[in-house]
């Protein structure tokens, strides 16, 4: 008679035990339903995703432009020019594309660290960094100054990196 009531009793607190571990999340929006809440600036969590991921793909596109024709045995000037152009114009509101609720927790991919969120102040010097940084660049490129593109190149690139190494999941 034991073994029956253990055969009975043994299932039950299995079942209870799965059931007290579901128990609900705090108080939070689940990941899908995140993404799809409207921000103050009036796209959705993932719109904002999306669109700081398309700005930042344009600046790789045009750092990417500059570094091949550094490299390049006769680089093309305005190649360059354009590109260096385009950095300081598409950063312009990177601070701004950032904005609470667009890190990992909303579900949306995305290699924004949460340490973004947690020291803002740094994060926000960072982007300060390389908006100087990238109209120093503008600058240089206009000059037509081989060397001069080159180092500023070097300095804004530095300035990126040092938000990458911390703020950006495996760069």
């Amino acid at each position: 008679m034991k073994r029956c009531k253990i055969e009975l009793i043994l299932p039950a607190l299995a079942g209870l035990t799965l059931l007290a571990a579901c128990e609900q999340a705090p108080e939070t929006a689940p990941a899908s339903e995140a993404a799809s809440v409207e921000l103050p600036n009036g796209l959705t969590v993932k719109e904002q995703i999306e669109a700081r991921q398309g700005q930042l793909k344009k600046m790789g596109k045009a750092f990417k432009t500059i570094s091949d024709q550094l490299k390049a045995d006769s680089p093309d000037l305005s190649q360059i020019q354009t590109a260096a152009a385009a950095v300081p114009e598409e950063s312009a509101t990177m601070i701004d594309w950032f904005p609470e609720g667009t890190g990992p927790q909303s579900g949306v991919e995305t290699e924004a660290l949460p340490v973004i969120w947690e020291n803002k102040a740094d994060f926000n010097l960072k982007i300060t960094a390389l908006q100087d940084a990238a109209a120093l660049l503008d600058s240089a490129a206009q000059t037509g100054d081989i060397a001069a593109i080159g180092a500023a190149f070097k300095t804004t690139g530095g300035t990126c990196k040092a938000c990458h190494d911390k703020y950006r999941l495996d760069d």
